[in-house]
């Protein structure tokens, strides 16, 4: 096994997997597929659990055949049955009340957070329920800014929870090489919490530092 190839493949299958609740969505995460698919990274995509569908995927970028920012629906993660699920809601009329003024009245903290997805409206949608308000907002596209805030906090405190509690036990290399594919969403939130994030971050960096 190619090490270094070997957790930028991981990496590459993250933003695939996660592309959901990542800001800019596929025209974010597209261009980084194409860059960083070496030959290398691509032999161990075969080898990987949903790995040939993301292969497929970049060969389709590089041809042309697929726009940078988009995805063929037959290799949607999860054979796209996530978004054919949500294409099917329909909001009540109470239930778009409720939603709107919560996307409005958001504080982005734990606070704010906690409120946020203590919603009936969102526990419904379960822990997908950032490309489902992506989608059903495609009728709402003033409140999309204001979403992608809310996905950003969320994202934010979730990577916070994962780093927190990865320093504080026993590391395997598994884990280790867990850390270095997903050190870009690492070093992209955690700065948000200021001096003490930039210091969960350096003990993270120092956590992978051994990796060749």
């Amino acid at each position: 096994m190619n090490t270094k190839a070997n957790i930028i493949a991981l990496r590459l299958l993250n933003l695939y997997r996660q592309e959901h609740v990542i800001i800019g969505g596929w025209a974010a995460v597209n261009p980084i597929f194409v860059n960083e698919a070496t030959d290398d990274v691509i032999k161990e995509l075969r080898e990987m659990p949903t790995g040939k569908s993301l292969i497929q995927h970049i060969e389709n970028l590089r041809s042309g055949k697929t726009n940078m920012d988009s995805i063929n629906p037959e290799l949607l993660p999860y054979g796209g049955q996530m978004m054919e699920s949500i294409s099917s809601v329909a909001l009540t009329g109470a239930q778009w009340t409720e939603l709107e003024n919560a996307i409005i009245e958001f504080t982005p903290d734990q606070t704010g957070l906690d409120k946020f997805v203590g919603l009936g409206i969102i526990k419904n949608f379960g822990n997908e329920w950032p490309v489902a308000l992506r989608a059903v907002l495609t009728q709402r596209p003033q409140l999309m800014q204001k979403l992608e805030t809310i996905i950003k906090t969320y994202n934010a405190y979730k990577y916070w929870g994962i780093a927190s509690e990865i320093v504080n036990t026993p590391l395997t290399e598994r884990v280790r090489a867990q850390v270095q594919a997903d050190m870009p969403e690492y070093e992209t939130y955690l700065p948000m919490f200021g001096s003490a994030g930039a210091e969960l971050l350096e003990k993270l960096r120092n956590l992978v530092s051994s990796i060749n």
